[in-house]
């Protein structure tokens, strides 16, 4: 179970989250209207302490869910196995952000809550030593447009099996909470993003707009030189 808690660093809030390309989308549970449209209003009418433990309490959001994306230049991350070598040969291992969704709920002045899931796809390269091989990524609390209130750091252990260089994962953050200093701070006043660990070569090498993807179906052959077959006669 992995777990991102932002609770410990909620002095600072009571005013009210890098953006980068948002890959996925987000959901609200149940709703996601404001407050003032809760059919709750009363006291009497809103679920008990036992209620809402066991999820009997169908009250809308009081706001929609923090924004969800993946930084852009933490999206993707190549290894090369002899550095300053940008080559396909020498691609070691890849790894790509595909996508960010999940879910939200909060009500009155409680916390937000959230679960999360990061879609990934990992390669293996030609210059590769090992079936398995272990990534490190983030998940970062901000304010919107400030910097991450919280970043807490995960590992991915994969396992590429037999003779495909290419293997999918989801990422599951089962629980993540976000503090709210009262009732009307509102969840679009943060973001969570996510992105790679990656080297400074690694993250010059993604802001240079550069790329390599290791293709399950086609990779291109190793030291593959140009094409030296004549042209047809006419």
């Amino acid at each position: 179970m992995k777990l991102l808690n932002a609770a410990i660093l909620a002095l600072g809030l009571g005013a009210l989250a890098a953006c980068g390309h948002t890959g996925g989308r987000t959901v609200e549970l149940p709703g996601g209207g404001p407050a003032d449209t809760d059919q709750h209003q009363n006291d009497n009418q809103r679920p008990n302490m036992v209620e809402r433990m066991l999820g009997q309490d169908d009250r809308s959001n009081a706001g929609p869910c923090p924004l969800m994306g993946v930084l852009y230049e933490g999206a993707r991350k190549v290894e090369f196995a002899q550095p300053g070598q940008e080559r396909y040969a020498n691609i070691a291992y890849t790894a790509e952000m595909e996508g960010v969704h999940g879910l939200c709920r909060y009500v009155d002045a409680d916390p937000i809550t959230m679960s999360m899931d990061v879609d990934m796809e990992f390669g293996r390269g030609p210059a590769s030593t090992s079936d398995r091989h272990r990534y490190r990524y983030w998940v970062a609390v901000t304010r919107r447009g400030v910097a991450p209130i919280a970043k807490q750091f995960f590992d991915v252990d994969v396992h590429f099996e037999g003779a495909n260089p290419v293997m999918r994962h989801t990422e599951t953050i089962d629980h993540i909470v976000i503090p709210r200093a009262n009732a009307t701070t509102s969840g679009e006043n943060f973001e969570i993003l996510v992105g790679f660990d990656l080297t400074p070569d690694e993250i010059a090498f993604n802001r240079a707009g550069k790329r390599f993807r290791i293709d399950a179906a086609n990779p291109p052959a190793p030291n593959a030189g140009p094409n030296t077959t004549p042209p047809p006669q006419q």
